[in-house]
């Protein structure tokens, strides 16, 4: 397997002393569009860090992606396709016994302290008591009832102990997290031991209740409009596209209006993003400290016509900001080396000189982030992207898809027999869908991988993903 050792000699004296922290911040449901509405995240973070232009999701869904993240693999490989009981969500997460081995259990193995507050795995904690805490974790406060997603009058379990919160301002979720990432902080760098925090937002996932002190920013907002925004023509679009209406007035209006919530709704996170910035900063952390910000999947909101969602494979959906600052790292670059979210368990255990068990199907990015860093002599260069469509989660119209992104290009092969290639350098709205009319070895090439990684496994995985990709047409 691809492992990477980062030699902590060539970083500041304190990382040369102890190993690193890593923060890590994941948001819900963020589309990579809304970023700029994020100074504190732009001044902080990406002008400071690193920002990776080709960052997908392998199923643009909460549950699976997460799922993703704290393993390192694909889907297939978890066995979590859905949110829900049977494929998918927390219940299937634990019968599978994969809480015994994540990032979390990795760490601490290594002696970080870990901690994971907010937003867990889909319909946690059911099947188990409200108390549980899964392996690996020293600290944690997550929701086992109420309406977390609302960011008012939810109960958390605090580390066993059930805390339920109310409708104040101060009871407003984002900001709760927040707090107790920052008191975390606070203890572990008295203690001088490494540490991991895992902080997961609800926001901005529907309803995007912002926090009270930001209701009215944004009043005059609207989602930009891209070419693809109501797209005019889907005559070559899969059937579920072509039986989509142009989109009305009361579409437009009620995108704007949630568009407006969102970007309200990450202001409490851009807020955060500072908070725990300067608690690093006054702690004497911030230079040994790794701070990640991504989001579980993308959001699609008119795109092709399609009303406010997720779990297409257009890029509204499976590419998604990621954003790393940390010693060592340069200021200001782009990284477009293809990665994602099965890269990131790898990547802080890597970071962390932590073991990277075989089953991981993703692959360590640390040597991307090197000041001097060149371009690596073998990387990726398809990654597969998926959704499963499972009787416990009809009815929806997007049918089960498989397929890869590239550099350059999207193929998707769907469940009724459909497909569709992009060429996104000349394409890059996904305008004119070149399935129909690419030659066939081309279309066979693609297909062929699309099969070969759909089984694939732990280095089979990245020798597939390594191959060289045909070009998108002729």
């Amino acid at each position: 397997m691809l492992l990477v050792n980062i030699s902590c000699r060539s970083h500041t004296n304190v990382v040369a002393e102890r190993p690193p922290n890593i923060l890590f911040i994941l948001t819900d449901d963020q589309d990579i569009g809304s970023i700029k509405y994020m100074p504190q995240l732009n001044s902080l973070l990406i002008e400071q860090g690193v920002s990776f232009s080709n960052y997908f999701v392998n199923v643009s869904l909460c549950c699976p992606s997460r799922a993703t993240t704290l393993r390192g693999q694909y889907a297939h490989n978890t066995g979590i396709e859905t949110n829900k009981r049977i494929e998918g969500g927390f219940e299937a997460f634990h019968r599978r016994g994969l809480e015994k081995s994540t990032i979390a259990t990795w760490l601490q193995a290594k002696g970080y302290r870990t901690a994971m507050f907010g937003k867990y795995l889909n319909n946690y904690p059911y099947g188990v008591a409200k108390n549980y805490i899964p392996p690996g974790w020293d600290r944690w406060a997550s929701s086992v009832k109420g309406t977390p997603y609302s960011e008012f009058n939810y109960t958390l379990n605090e580390n066993g102990r059930l805390v339920t919160y109310g409708d104040r301002p101060q009871d407003y979720g984002t900001d709760v997290y927040t707090g107790k990432a920052r008191d975390f902080i606070l203890k572990t760098a008295k203690d001088e031991q490494p540490f991991f925090v895992y902080l997961s937002f609800y926001t901005p996932h529907q309803p995007a209740t912002p926090a009270p002190r930001h209701q009215k920013l944004f009043s005059d907002a609207r989602l930009p409009r891209m070419p693809s925004y109501n797209e005019a023509d889907v005559s070559d679009k899969p059937q579920y596209i072509r039986e989509l209406p142009l989109l009305q007035q009361r579409q437009h209006n009620r995108i704007n209006r949630l568009y407006r919530q969102q970007l309200r709704s990450l202001q409490a996170v851009d807020d955060a993003i500072a908070s725990l910035y300067n608690t690093l900063k006054t702690t004497n952390q911030l230079d040994n400290t790794y701070l990640f910000f991504t989001s579980d999947n993308g959001f699609h909101m008119g795109q092709h016509r399609l009303e406010p969602g997720k779990q297409t494979a257009y890029e509204e959906d499976i590419r998604v900001p990621l954003i790393v600052r940390g010693p060592g790292i340069p200021a200001g670059k782009t990284i477009e080396q293809i990665t994602g979210n099965i890269d990131l368990a790898p990547t802080f255990a890597d970071l962390a000189s932590a073991e990277i068990p075989d089953f991981v199907d993703g692959r360590s990015f640390a040597s991307l982030l090197k000041v001097n860093s060149s371009s690596p002599h073998s990387w990726r260069q398809a990654f597969l992207i998926d959704r499963w469509l499972t009787f416990d989660q009809l009815p929806l119209i997007v049918p089960e898809y498989h397929g890869i992104r590239t550099k350059d290009c999207t193929y998707v092969e769907y469940s009724t027999g459909e497909r569709e290639l992009y060429d996104l350098k000349a394409d890059p709205h996904q305008l004119q869908n070149l399935a129909q009319i690419t030659r066939t070895n081309i279309i066979q090439s693609f297909s062929k991988r699309v099969d070969e990684l759909r089984k694939c496994a732990g280095d089979i995985c990245r020798e597939i993903e390594d191959k060289p990709v045909p070009p998108c047409s002729d």
